[in-house]
């Protein structure tokens, strides 16, 4: 082999090298550091969310839904760093959201609907409520159901969606004691 041929070679790969390695440093740094930061925001998005007194269940969801959003674009970057067209990458994951948002139709109508009644309180545990249909007392409001206790104290559970969209009649349940005395 030629030695001047090997020496343009080890240049050539000196080079390449240099630059490569550069852009994946930064590509790594981007995504290190953007991690830690999607952490600290993600974090005091939820202690922000705990002080004003958020539903727990969706803190903790909006909490993982911000952090997940936040890393896909700090991947986004990173790619970009390297060099890569992140152009049909982003496409991608639109066209991946939007699958999973129709799979999941009912559950997100759910969630909303959940939400809705997380933020706006239209009832709370302890109430009897009728809605859909069902007469009870409410036991559970979870972000994707609601547990009713029923007059024969059987629960049911109502998707949320469910007593959503319809009236809901609200009513404080009489103490027993009021109920036996025709009060």
């Amino acid at each position: 082999m030629d030695p001047q041929r090997l020496d343009g070679a080890v240049v050539t790969a000196q080079q390449y090298l240099t630059v490569y390695g550069l852009r994946l440093a930064a590509a790594l740094a981007i995504f290190i550091v953007g991690k830690f930061a999607a952490k600290i925001l993600s974090r005091v998005l939820d202690q922000s969310m705990t002080r004003t007194n958020v539903e727990p269940t969706l803190a903790t969801f909006v909490k993982n839904l911000v952090y997940c959003a936040l890393l896909v674009f700090i991947t986004v970057a990173a790619l970009a760093q390297l060099g890569l067209q992140t152009a049909s990458f982003v496409a991608l994951v639109g066209a991946a959201g939007l699958a999973i948002g129709l799979a999941l139709q009912g559950s997100l109508s759910n969630f909303a609907s959940g939400v809705l009644i997380v933020v706006f309180h239209p009832f709370r545990i302890g109430d009897q409520i009728e809605a859909a249909g069902t007469k009870g007392i409410v036991t559970e409001i979870q972000i994707f159901h609601t547990v009713l206790k029923l007059a024969d104290t059987r629960k049911q559970v109502v998707p949320n969606s469910v007593v959503m969209a319809g009236p809901i009649t609200v009513g404080v349940p009489k103490p027993p004691a009021e109920e036996r005395s025709g009060t």
